[in-house]
């Protein structure tokens, strides 16, 4: 496949990540904020302001790790490859594959789940009545962004494009 579609592709998935996870921190931010200030200077209080903060944070959770993904920042072995270079290589194919298998995991229960509450018209938030399986849906959806970031990052470790954990220094030309 051409290398600029690639790019184009990793940066509209990446553009999209971001602004929901932009939107989703704001709003969890926003509505806590307010649920706050109502409680100290009004007798009111937001019934339903906890249950959109935790929604947010799991939305927050699980699409912040696919751009985790595509940003080169997931936990990994570090130490074993400075040590022995000879080990970079295979480390980060098995950091991959074991990306990919969690991916599949994903998928696959995520789909499961969302079925589930997708059938069961009970099976809706506490306070605001939204059907569970919007929420369960982000799981095989993050699944699948795992999958697409981490074939984009191995293929740009075949090509050569990006090696291994430490890009700055690569991208601003220096050694």
């Amino acid at each position: 496949m051409n290398r600029k579609i690639l790019e184009k592709f990793d940066r509209l998935l990446g553009g999209i990540e971001d602004w929901a996870l932009f939107l989703s921190v704001i709003l969890a931010l926003l509505v806590a904020l307010t649920n706050v200030a109502l409680r100290k200077l009004t007798p009111v209080s937001l019934y339903w302001s906890d249950e959109v903060v935790r929604k947010a944070i799991f939305f927050s959770a699980f699409i912040g790790c696919s751009a985790a993904v595509r940003r080169r920042a997931l936990i990994r072995i570090d130490a074993m490859p400075q040590m022995l270079p000879v080990l970079k290589k295979p480390l980060t194919l098995l950091n991959h594959l074991a990306v990919l298998v969690f991916a599949g995991i994903m998928i696959r229960l995520g789909w499961k789940f969302t079925l589930v509450a997708f059938r069961d018209p009970f099976a809706r938030t506490s306070t605001l009545q939204i059907p569970e399986w919007w929420f369960y849906a982000v799981l095989p959806t993050m699944g699948a962004l795992l999958v697409v970031h981490t074939l984009l990052v191995m293929i740009e470790d075949w090509t050569g494009r990006r090696d291994g954990a430490d890009d700055t220094a690569a991208d601003q030309g220096q050694a």
